[in-house]
């Protein structure tokens, strides 16, 4: 009896020596997201944003625009593997204080570097050369500043620009015809260096006759009417060239609403654009290479931030693009 009194009672035991053992088994780490958030996990998170973040740069446009939207979406992708703020920044339209006073901003802001398309290449010297007496580094891009302390410029000779559309023109109308010709900024020096070297191709290479000229000085509205007026004046023209992204977009639209057959050429690449030479409504374009200028500007503003060696010319190169240079998989 005692003996089978002793038994069970040792069975009892061993058994809640068992239970006891089992119950205070060290736990595995939870893979339960719910589980993650411990104050100093969260510290730690917190931590690694904060050290994200190595540079800020700030870029400017002349306008807001669907053009400068994918040059955003390029930069952007450039910046993000370095873990670059951005302050992107353009005036609703061409506005010459505006892009002054966003100049400002930014080098009160501090940021470590600027990336600026200038509208007027005297009026934003002055600023430029604030920036860099301060420490803040600029790089000009699509237009340049070359009396100022810029550190680089990144685009291309707008007179070599013009001339090549002289000969796209040429070959287009075989040497003979009427052309129109829509700009921007009649100031500006991109589109007067443009004109310059067209205007020179087709006097020296073409019989083709420039039955007129205008400028729309940054303004939609004055350019849709510039453009609808031309064409009911002259009703035979053969070809338009527009030398801006505003009168661009709008001659977009006149061919869309008009069924125009004309040819209508133009200077840099947007998704706008391709679309347009997709359906007929351009028949050429003079591209910069739009689609590098994210790395590069990237590139440039990081080494000069770093105190490194700028080049201080990076030349985009030229391409024409027409509908027969799109990949087949765009074509409808």
């Amino acid at each position: 009896m005692c003996f089978r009194y002793m038994f069970i009672r040792n069975l009892f035991l061993l058994f809640l020596l068992l239970f006891t053992l089992a119950s205070c088994k060290v736990s595995e780490p939870s893979n339960d997201p719910a589980f993650d958030s411990s104050p100093l996990q969260e510290a730690t998170k917190a931590s690694d944003k904060e050290r994200k973040v190595t540079s800020t740069f700030g870029i400017l446009y002349p306008m807001a625009n669907p053009f400068y939207e994918m040059i955003t979406e390029l930069v952007e992708q450039a910046a993000e593997p370095q873990s670059i703020k951005l302050i992107i920044k353009a005036p609703d339209e061409i506005n010459l204080e505006q892009q002054i006073l966003m100049m400002e901003t930014m080098i009160k802001q501090k940021v470590d570097g600027i990336a600026i398309s200038p509208i007027d290449p005297v009026a934003l010297a002055p600023v430029i050369n604030k920036a860099v007496s301060l420490g803040i580094p600029v790089i000009c891009f699509e237009t340049d500043v070359p009396a100022s302390k810029r550190l680089s410029y990144i685009g291309t000779d707008s007179y070599n620009e013009g001339y090549l559309m002289g000969a796209i023109i040429k070959r287009f109308l075989k040497g003979k015809g009427m052309i129109m010709v829509e700009g921007g900024l009649s100031k500006a020096s991109q589109q007067k260096r443009r004109l310059e070297g067209m205007l020179q191709y087709l006097k020296w290479n073409t019989e083709i006759q420039v039955l007129e000229i205008r400028f729309n000085e940054g303004q939609s509205d004055r350019d849709l009417s510039n453009l609808e007026e031309m064409i009911d004046q002259h009703p035979h023209f053969d070809a338009l060239v527009s030398l801006d992204f505003i009168s661009s977009s709008n001659s977009i639209l006149i061919w869309k609403a008009q069924g125009l057959k004309r040819d209508s050429l133009t200077f840099g690449m947007s998704p706008e654009v391709k679309e347009a030479l997709l359906n007929g409504q351009i028949t050429s374009v003079i591209s910069e290479n739009e689609h590098l200028w994210g790395q590069w500007i990237i590139q440039q503003l990081l080494l000069a931030s770093e105190e490194k060696n700028v080049p201080a010319f990076i030349d985009t190169g030229l391409q024409e693009v027409t509908l027969a240079d799109l990949p087949l998989s765009n074509i409808r």
